[in-house]
C-alpha cells in the first residue's frame, strides 16, 4: 500500500515511479551512446520549460562528448494545445552539420514537435531525430515518428518530473495524473 503523502490535492495517481522514469532513462541514454558512437557533434536541443528535468537526467546517461542548447516553444493555453506554434527564445547553437537530438518532455497532439522538427531540418542538420520521455497517441492530430521515446501513456492531463499545469508540479520526482475537476473546483 503507498502512503506517499501527495502534495496537491488535485492529483489523481501517480502512473509512472520515479524508479521508473531513471530505468527508462538510462535505457534512452544506452541507446543514444550506441547510436552515436562516431558522432563528431552532438547536441540535445531541449523544448523549454517541461524537458529541463529530463534533459538533464538524460545527458548524464549519454557517455559521449556532447553540447545542450534550448529552445523556448508556446503551444499551450492552460491545459489544451492551441495548435498556434511560437517560438518565444530560439537556440544559440548553429545547427549546421551537427547531430541534433530534439528532446521534449510530453507529445499532445503533435504540433509543437512537427513544427519545431520542420523548422531545426531547414537549418541543415547532420542527422535530426525526436526524442520525448511521454507520448499521448491518442491525441495525435498529426503524423510524426518519436525515435528514442520514454512512455507512452492514456489521454491523462499529467504532471511532475518538469510537467506542470500552470506552473504547479514540476519539481515532484514522478508523473501524477491531475484530476481537473478537483483542479478547476481548487483554482478556477
Amino acid at each position: 500500500m503507498n502512503t506517499t503523502k501527495l502534495p496537491y490535492d488535485f492529483i489523481g495517481k501517480i502512473i509512472i515511479t520515479q524508479e521508473q522514469i531513471q530505468a527508462r532513462v538510462a535505457e534512452l541514454g544506452e541507446q543514444i551512446t550506441a547510436d552515436y558512437q562516431d558522432s563528431k557533434k552532438l547536441l540535445l536541443l531541449g523544448l523549454l520549460r517541461g524537458s529541463v528535468v529530463f534533459i538533464t537526467d538524460l545527458m548524464q546517461k549519454v557517455h559521449l562528448p556532447m553540447s545542450m542548447d534550448f529552445m523556448s516553444v508556446s503551444s499551450y493555453s492552460g491545459t489544451e494545445s492551441s495548435g498556434f506554434i511560437r517560438i518565444d527564445s530560439d537556440h544559440k547553437t548553429n545547427i549546421k552539420d551537427w547531430d541534433v537530438i530534439l528532446v521534449d518532455d510530453i507529445v499532445d497532439t503533435g504540433y509543437t514537435i512537427q513544427a519545431v522538427h520542420r523548422l531545426l531540418s531547414d537549418r541543415h542538420p547532420h542527422s535530426l531525430k525526436t526524442c520525448a520521455l511521454l507520448d499521448k497517441v491518442p491525441r495525435h492530430k498529426v503524423d510524426i515518428h518519436i525515435d528514442y521515446l520514454g512512455f507512452e501513456i492514456p489521454d491523462y492531463f499529467v504532471m511532475g518530473y518538469g510537467l506542470d499545469i500552470d506552473e504547479k508540479g514540476r519539481n515532484l520526482p514522478y508523473i501524477a495524473s491531475v484530476d481537473l475537476e478537483k483542479y478547476k473546483k481548487l483554482y478556477g
